[in-house]
């Protein structure tokens, strides 16, 4: 730090400089989120071609030395020079920011990428970029080092660079066959600006792919990874869905249908006045009309739950937008009117619907298409455009108007159920804000409401507490005495509880096991569920260590992530660890033996052998447990219970998911599915496991 500050301590960085310096501020971060992300800059390059009716497949290749390549069959970048610059077509996309076809020169009618900078910022972060450039009966090949065009001597990043002195070069390097076009882009990411953990999650790009895929009917996006080693395990994935965004919301949705998957469509015209850059150089204000096209499929479902999707010319935007916020107000405008005009069949007295009630089951899938959409941010998560809302509610009214007025039976029945499921929420929640109101939470002397079989503690610290819900009553009663029942409350239940995946909530609240949890844990259940209610600071499921116990472990996870989702979130569930074995391993003399426990068939075997290397013996037979009875009070308190030695397995809301959707497979209403799974699981299966 100095006192003198003057023009001379200014920078000016150039061209690709300032992404490299600040490269947060064009893709986020520099771990694998922003690598990521740069992926997505180039992939939505080829979608953006495909959405213009050029191109029907799109590869991505990870390949085994870091790199990725994205391969389509588009119109190709353009060869020829800019007349500007005095550079070819290629080299202004990846070394000029602020560059490409996508501003309103007639190229694009609507696309994702808006501010020129996608694919010059993924060169400027890319040790080197290889682009390979199909047109005219010729293949095109241009390299760049950072960002920095030249001509490498070897096919490795790290192969000596030239970079071009006087001139550069688009090199033509052979033949392509007769009306093929197309491009290929393959870069190494650079290690001078990724983090070391950097790297490309297989996952998260085919989630990608497969969402890109149904909003674009028609185009197939293939993933190879190459990475794991020999051809033999090259994973190949290819998504393609004619269907549309019908498909995805039918894929989005997990519950029962009410109605059907329903389309929205329509247009609106709306003006803006944008700068227009003149052959002068001036920025002159003009006012344009532009066109957004709105589609958006729909459907309610049995479930409480709201999935909602919505995306700007395929661009994702996850924190919404004036379209997300035109298209809750067309649903609540419609929907309102409809309940108000058939009040009196519905019983809906003075109530007013809230937002809530009406999205209470939805899955929607919204898109809308537009010219030169404003989005905040490079990162492009919200739309701007404020003549949007209006266009999309006009939508909605109008085409959701129709299908309330449609005389034909389906939608007339449809309709019908829908404005009952819409009431019915309304009044669940009159009634559980009713019921939160008046409701205290009971202490130890107050408990007689609730269940005679739970074994409460004694604490009132909510932080401290933990709920025990155990298999059976054996287990009680070795948990009883197991416990410390200063700040441990135990709830046992009878074998196996109702499978809620496909039961109604009537009747899981009919079931006795379910309204017991329900009620013991006492923050209500669903949309009307309190977190800040929540009698216990834990609840941990503590079941046998058989094929039963996780059989049961499943159910409760599919009832705490239906019901009781807030819990999941918050951390607070967990899975107890019971060992499987007991081991006494004998000491010579009067020192007393050592007990040590293990928890899997591998972790026994590892420790005999360990043993034998020893030299030390252990008592035959060795104690195998198939439940928690088995164990007297001090080895389960020991083992499982006591928070000095237990293991407890937090249950994350990634493995509540998983539970539910291996459950849905397994116990669900879809017979298929399940007859497929097994047929194709058969060839896995270990024929040694089969307890029989």
């Amino acid at each position: 730090m100095t006192a003198e500050y003057s023009a001379h301590h200014l920078q000016v960085l150039e061209g690709l400089e300032a992404v490299r310096k600040r490269p947060g501020m064009y893709i986020g971060s520099t771990d694998s989120r922003g690598l990521m992300h740069c992926l997505w800059e180039i992939i939505d390059n080829s979608v953006d071609e495909a959405l213009g009716g050029y191109g029907d497949r799109i590869e991505i290749v990870l390949h085994r030395d870091g790199s990725v390549e994205v391969r389509d069959r588009a119109r190709g970048i353009p060869v020829d020079v800019e007349p500007r610059t005095g550079l070819s077509g290629v080299e202004v996309v990846f070394t000029k920011l602020h560059a490409g076809g996508k501003f309103g020169g007639g190229s694009y009618a609507a696309s994702g990428g808006l501010h020129g900078v996608g694919a010059s910022v993924v060169n400027a972060l890319s040790e080197r970029l290889d682009v390979e450039v199909d047109r005219g009966g010729k293949t095109y090949a241009m390299s760049f080092h950072r960002g920095e065009p030249g001509v490498f001597a070897g096919p490795e990043p790290t192969s000596a660079f030239s970079p071009f002195e006087k001139s550069s070069e688009l090199r033509v390097t052979g033949r392509a066959p007769k009306g093929a076009t197309g491009t290929r882009i393959r870069y190494w990411a650079d290690q001078q600006i990724f983090t070391k953990d950097a790297a490309f999650s297989l996952e998260e790009l085919e989630q990608r792919a497969r969402q890109t895929a149904f909003l674009v009917p028609g185009l197939e996006l293939v993933i190879r990874d190459e990475r794991a080693g020999d051809d033999t395990e090259i994973n190949e994935a290819s998504f393609r869905y004619d269907g549309g965004i019908s498909e995805f919301a039918e894929y989005l949705a997990t519950d029962p249908a009410i109605t059907d998957t329903w389309r929205l469509s329509g247009d609106g015209t709306f003006t803006e006045t944008v700068p227009v850059l003149q052959e002068s150089g001036a920025m002159v204000p003009t006012e344009v009309e532009r066109t957004c096209h709105v589609d958006i499929a729909l459907r309610w479902g049995t479930g409480y739950e709201t999935k909602q999707r919505s995306f700007v010319n395929i661009i994702a935007t996850p924190k919404g937008g004036t379209h997300q916020a035109g298209f809750e107000a067309g649903l609540m405008k419609t929907i309102r009117a409809q309940v108000e005009q058939n009040a009196r069949r519905l019983k809906v007295g003075n109530d007013k619907l809230d937002k809530d009630d009406i999205l209470a089951g939805l899955t929607a899938v919204l898109t809308v298409r537009l010219p030169e959409p404003q989005f905040e941010g490079q990162t492009k998560e919200v739309l701007g455009t404020p003549a949007v809302r209006q266009i999309v509610t006009n939508v909605v009214n109008r085409e959701l108007g129709a299908r309330f007025s449609s005389t034909k039976r389906d939608d007339k029945s449809q309709t019908a159920l829908l404005l009952e499921k819409v009431v019915s929420e309304m009044k669940a929640r009159i009634s559980a804000r009713t019921h939160k109101e008046t409701q205290r939470r009971k202490n130890a002397l107050e408990s007689s409401s609730l269940p005679t079989k739970l074994a409460d503690c004694r604490t009132s610290d909510v932080n401290a507490t933990e709920l025990f819900i155990v298999e059976g009553d054996s287990a009680l009663g070795t948990a009883k005495l197991a416990r410390n029942s200063e700040y441990q409350a135990l709830l046992p239940i009878r074998g196996k509880i109702l499978n809620v995946q496909k039961a109604s909530i009537a009747d899981m609240l009919g079931n006795a096991e379910c309204a017991a949890i329900i009620q013991v844990i006492g923050a209500g259940s669903g949309r009307s569920f309190d977190l800040d209610l929540a009698r216990y600071g834990k609840v941990i499921l503590m079941s046998d260590a058989d094929v039963d116990g996780a059989h049961i472990r499943t159910l409760l996870l599919t009832l705490f992530f239906r019901y009781m989702r807030p819990l999941i979130e918050a951390g607070r569930v967990f899975a107890a660890v019971p060992p499987l074995h007991r081991v006494v391993v004998m000491n010579p003399g009067s020192k007393p033996n050592d007990v040590i426990y293990t928890y899997s068939e591998k972790e026994l075997h590892g420790l005999l052998s360990k043993l034998s290397k020893a030299g030390k013996r252990w008592q035959e037979p060795i104690q195998r447990y198939k439940g928690l009875g088995e164990m007297d009070a001090d080895q389960l308190a020991t083992t499982t219970m006591d928070r000095a030695g237990r293991t407890l397995r937090r249950v994350r809301m990634e493995d509540a998911e998983a539970a539910a959707s291996v459950f849905e497979l397994l116990m669900g209403n879809e017979v298929a599915p399940r007859k497929e799974f097994i047929i194709d699981a058969s060839a896995r299966l270990d024929r040694e496991r089969i307890d029989a």
